[in-house]
């Protein structure tokens, strides 16, 4: 679960004592939508206000725009809590508060620009105009990417952060010229403008604002691309190779064949890997061997005797072992596995799980990433902050039609994709190993004596799975 995420259920939790009084005394979720609405005409109200009858210098009337506006943001949360705990969520619901939103941040930016414009602050009107352009290119690039079935809510300046940059602003304008004055001045030398001026304090955040907010709109477009081709290629781009190599393709639950986008076989960067087991705290021993080139091997050798691991299961151990990787245990299989991550500094694992309940799969995490402690007592424990978000946590992208694309956050060019197999009926991760479509098991990094602790002398990354096709073992070693 990302940190914006996790915050807002925090604030959730902070105002839903409010949310069940809104309920109780019978507003529904389009009426709190509206009274946003009303709301932030009032603030549009205020700063028209403050151009006809405020002078140049008086600034208290942005101070209780600023207000207004933060006030009214709350509702903007308000609405979506009273629907979903007051079982009130409605697909008109929905529309109806997008499109109030976009009518309550225009109405907003009219007040603002009819303000700086009637104050003759005629460079901060162009940021707030150009502020206004990026604001509703974000909510319309994500509008439009998900009419297309594509997942868009990434970027920095979402609706949200828009409101509190204006509302803190403006609040913090209008209070700092109660005591510095409205007409304080820095001047610039030579220049018709000052370097810094009470209103700054405002339009300053203004002006970032103005660029976040078109960059997001831009990296979301650029995001729903990928995305898009992404969906491409796994519906239409292997239909022709299928015929030639039967192997590289999935049969998806339509009967079609899918195929995932490869991925090019190229060496990983030593930097991104020193990331993940620098985070983990662990010691570097292990032993040294070449790394080899990409391989495809056969199924597993000859068995010569069994392993117990420590939760019991019994595991075969090669006759002859030629990676410390072949000594440790295999993680036990439940419904929900998907693949693990083992390193040769320890056998303590990382296992990927389905994130779901009642067969639901939940959207906003689908896959759970955590650890099975082998060195300790065995026991399954939750990563980390720094793990989860610097080195084992999963980016993952809805791609639609029940598909996602993975990402490890440390490492970001190997694509991985949960999806439901046409076979089992399950859901497996994805990922292209020697060229070809394999389920993927197992994720492996190698490292030999040498190296530092800020610097380990990383040999090489393993991917290791099965051919859907023909239940061949697969694997392909990335050299650092």
């Amino acid at each position: 679960m990302s940190t914006r995420k996790k915050l807002q259920l925090g604030i959730y939790k902070v105002i839903n004592p409010l949310v069940r009084l809104l309920i109780r005394m019978g507003l529904t979720p389009n009426m709190v939508t509206t009274i946003g609405l009303i709301l932030n005409i009032g603030v549009a109200i205020i700063f028209i206000s403050g151009a006809e009858e405020g002078r140049r210098g008086d600034l208290s009337y942005i101070g209780w725009a600023g207000a207004l506006i933060l006030f009214a943001g709350l509702f903007d949360m308000l609405d979506g809590q009273v629907a979903r705990l007051g079982n009130m969520s409605s697909t008109f619901g929905a529309l109806y508060d997008s499109v109030l939103d976009r009518y309550s941040e225009l109405i907003l930016f009219l007040g603002i620009c009819y303000y700086l414009v009637a104050h003759h602050y005629f460079i901060s009107s162009l940021f707030a105009f150009i502020a206004l352009i990026g604001s509703i290119m974000v909510s319309y690039t994500r509008a439009r990417a998900e009419g297309l079935g594509i997942e868009c809510k990434d970027g920095l300046m979402q609706r949200p952060e828009r409101v509190i940059v204006i509302g803190v602003s403006a609040l913090a304008c209008g209070i700092a010229s109660r005591w510095m004055g409205g007409d304080y001045k820095i001047p610039w030398p030579n220049a018709r403008f000052p370097i810094f001026e009470t209103i700054s304090i405002f339009t300053i955040p203004l002006t970032i604002l103005a660029f976040l907010a078109n960059i997001t709109a831009i990296g979301r477009l650029r995001d729903a691309k990928k995305a898009l081709e992404a969906r491409a290629a796994a519906a239409a781009a292997p239909a022709a190779g299928s015929a030639a190599a039967p192997h590289d393709g999935m049969a998806t639950p339509t009967g079609a064949t899918t195929a995932i986008p490869a991925q090019k076989k190229s060496s990983l960067p030593g930097a991104t890997v020193v990331v993940i087991l620098i985070v983990s705290l662990i010691g570097l021993p292990g032993s040294a061997q070449p790394a080899s080139a990409t391989a495809s091997v056969p199924a597993a050798p000859a068995i010569a005797s069994a392993t117990p691991n420590t939760a019991g299961v019994v595991h075969p151990r090669p006759a002859v072992i030629n990676d410390p990787v072949d000594t440790f245990p295999v993680p036990p299989v439940n419904a929900n596995s998907l693949f693990y991550l083992q390193r040769t500094p320890n056998t303590n694992t990382i296992i990927c799980e389905l994130n779901q309940k009642d067969g639901v799969l939940d959207k906003d995490e689908p896959v759970r990433v955590l650890w099975l402690r082998y060195t300790e007592q065995g026991q399954r424990q939750d990563l980390n902050w720094i793990q989860r978000h610097f080195a084992y946590g999963l980016k993952e992208r809805d791609l639609g039609n029940g598909i996602y694309e993975l990402r490890f956050v440390s490492y970001k060019k190997i694509p991985m994709y949960l999806m439901r197999s046409p076979v089992d009926n399950k859901r497996h991760v994805y990922a292209t190993i020697d060229g070809r479509q394999a389920i993927l098991k197992r994720v492996y990094i190698r490292i030999d004596p040498g190296g530092t602790f800020w610097s380990p002398n990383v040999k090489y990354l393993e991917l290791k799975g099965t051919d859907p096709q023909t239940g061949k073992e697969l694997i392909q070693r990335f050299n650092v």
